[in-house]
């Protein structure tokens, strides 16, 4: 999934960026049946989803679990899959930006938000309500699992310090 290019990149004036640091564990190669599952699991829980919904939500989770290498993945993803710009820079601040988003689109990104920070051990009969009146019942399932795996994938990519900027949308799909 990553490469160990440590080639540094330039701004057009030629000022040198930070070096690239390395992974800690190339994960996959250790645990490779661990790996084949997750990603069974992570097309499993796609299913049924809008892509451009399905990239907001593994967006937003990444943005709040700090995995640079999932950001990375899943906002070209989202760009290839059509999503503006506008309304992914917009993701990180959607409370003060909702009118970027449709009323389902702000229910999928507030469960996402009360799944993946459990600082209360819960999420709120009010944000699943509110996620269930946008959802069919399939629907929700899907979401629900589809906030769970990107979850998991960060903690992969967190833990072991995925090298973000050297994949291509669509690489892994």
């Amino acid at each position: 999934m990553t490469t160990n290019d440590t080639t540094t990149a330039t701004t057009p004036t030629s000022a040198a960026y930070a070096p690239e640091h390395s992974p800690r564990l190339n994960w996959a190669k250790h645990a490779p049946d661990v790996y084949k599952a997750m990603v069974r699991l992570d097309m499993a829980a796609q299913q049924g989803l809008d892509p451009k919904l399905r990239e907001l939500v593994k967006i937003r989770t990444s943005q709040l679990n700090h995995c640079a290498f999932c950001l990375d993945m899943h906002t070209k993803d989202a760009l290839a899959a059509g999503e503006s710009l506008e309304r992914i820079i917009q993701l990180s601040a959607w409370e003060e930006s909702k009118h970027f988003y449709t009323a389902k689109e702000l229910a999928a990104i507030e469960l996402t938000e009360a799944i993946t920070v459990l600082t209360d051990g819960f999420v709120p009969d009010e944000v699943y309500a509110k996620a269930a009146q946008h959802f069919e019942d399939a629907e929700l399932a899907q979401l629900i699992a589809a906030i769970t795996v990107i979850n998991a994938w960060n903690r992969f990519g967190v833990s072991t310090r995925m090298v973000p900027g050297h994949y291509q949308a669509g690489q892994h799909h």
